[in-house]
């Protein structure tokens, strides 16, 4: 509803990402009117970005390495050229078609629903928009999204820095790439661009890549990545613009410097919570400035203002964005009685080749662990990619499963079982007892879990191999 320049609704929506989409969804379908705002509805970070450009990349990256190991199967391969300008034009080619959809999914909302403007409070329940206008809500979701984050000594190369904002406008590759971050982003996008021809080196000031808590998964993943990629682990780096290059100097567990064409900063993604005059709206924020919430309800204490997606600065990831704003924008139009969700198990993907997976928890009181190794699983042989580990996590005494860290051949599609299976709390046993086809990836997951077994009261089923041959 509107008077004149001042707009009333039962829930406000800041922000037309995966999540703020979701949340105003949500909202409108549990009865409420809704507003969503957003300064350009250009589509999603994922498809704009994020996850489709980065794959399309990936994918790129992953022709040119099945050619370049033909040989491992016989087959013989002539002098293979990469066109950079194609390989570059059909990541953008696709991922427009992909913002296009989302763009269609946008303007499928009902007429006078969207205001494209930005909001800012100027008091818990009331916005004004940068057109002057007003807004009182019931409720407000905010749900801005994240930018990557650029230091300024890297903000200072200029267009020789570059960020997954960017990346994807090159025209041509460079030779010699630095990659500064070694969480998903900076990890996909090195061995991608290593797999396509360039020397990269990638720096982190942590020695622990991926955020992983095995100490036996990330040795495996190490030296995976140590055949493409030159590795600075735990160093402090510093860099400086010299002509058309960057010089990158380091220190720490090693030391050094380096020149190179473009460094690819990937240091995080901070929440854009900046205009949106916070100090109006009432709400307690972290050390961080990020609002106090409920993850169960996605509720800022106990005001009439919720958080959705990478806003949040809980999970950025897709899947938990989506459910974020589908439990805001139903708890929004509930307000003031908002009903806690459960959510799902804490489930990420960075998609190296092979994945690194991890899943839930990873210790626990009495908690017990199962492993293996693919170096010598069947089906991984047959494929040449064997090679990778995996550690599983359960508690004890009855071996519930509660998470899992992978580096392994198809551990996307592991990942997925697991994430499953230890939602819905199965033990060890009871994925023993599941079938397995011969010859999978899939019969690599039977070593940890008769491991897990092995460390606790409940058998290992009596009929789990029938038939499976040895190496399997």
């Amino acid at each position: 509803m509107s008077n004149g320049d001042s707009l009333r609704c039962d829930v406000a929506v800041i922000g037309a990402g995966t999540a703020g989409l979701a949340a105003e969804r949500a909202a409108r379908k549990n009865g409420a009117s809704t507003l969503l705002i957003d300064p350009d509805f250009n589509g999603t970070t994922c498809a704009n970005v994020g996850c489709m450009p980065s794959k399309l990349l990936i994918a790129a990256a992953k022709a040119r390495h099945a050619v370049d190991r033909a040989a491992i199967f016989g087959v013989t391969v002539g002098e293979v050229t990469l066109e950079e300008a194609a390989v570059m034009q059909r990541v953008r080619d696709e991922r427009d078609r992909f913002v296009a959809s989302t763009r269609k999914t946008i303007a499928d909302i009902p007429e006078g629903v969207r205001l494209r403007g930005r909001a800012k409070f100027t008091a818990p329940g009331q916005l004004l928009l940068d057109d002057g206008r007003t807004i009182s809500a019931r409720t407000i979701i905010i749900a801005t999204g994240s930018r990557p984050l650029l230091p300024e000594p890297f903000a200072a190369l200029g267009e020789r820095a570059l960020t997954n904002e960017n990346v994807f406008q090159l025209t041509s590759l460079p030779r010699r790439l630095a990659v500064v971050g070694s969480g998903a982003i900076g990890l996909e996008m090195a061995q991608a661009f290593a797999r396509l021809g360039i020397h990269v080196t990638l720096f982190d000031t942590s020695k622990t890549m991926a955020k992983l808590r095995c100490p036996r998964v990330h040795a495996a993943l190490q030296d995976i990545l140590a055949r493409d990629i030159e590795l600075h682990l735990g160093v402090e780096v510093t860099p400086e613009r010299d002509g058309d290059d960057v010089v990158l100097r380091w220190t720490g567990s090693g030391e050094g410097r380096a020149t190179f064409d473009h460094v690819f900063v990937a240091v995080g993604r901070p929440p854009m919570l900046d205009g949106l005059a916070l100090d109006k709206a009432g709400l307690q924020l972290d050390d961080k400035g990020i609002p106090v919430h409920d993850r169960g309800t996605m509720r800022c204490g106990d005001s009439q203002i919720f958080l959705a997606g990478d806003v949040a600065a809980d999970l950025p990831l897709l899947h938990e964005a989506s459910h974020d704003g589908a439990i805001a924008g139903r708890n929004a139009a509930a307000y003031p009685a908002p009903v806690r969700i459960d959510r799902y198990v804490p489930f990420s993907i960075t998609f190296t080749d092979p994945p690194v997976v991890s899943i839930g928890a990873a210790e626990e009181d009495g908690a017990v662990s199962g492993t293996a190794d693919f170096s010598d699983q069947g089906r991984a042989k047959v494929e040449a990619c064997n090679e990778g580990a995996l550690t599983l996590y359960a508690a004890a005494p009855d071996g519930v499963l509660i998470g899992a860290d992978l580096v392994a051949p198809a551990g996307e599609h592991l990942g997925h079982l697991l994430a499953w299976a230890i939602q819905q709390k199965m033990t060890a046993t009871q994925l023993l007892e599941m079938p397995f086809y011969h010859p999978t990836i899939e019969e690599g997951l039977k070593q940890a879990l008769r491991t897990v077994c092995a460390a606790t009261p409940i058998a290992i089923p009596e009929n789990q191999d029938a038939g499976s041959p040895a190496g399997a």
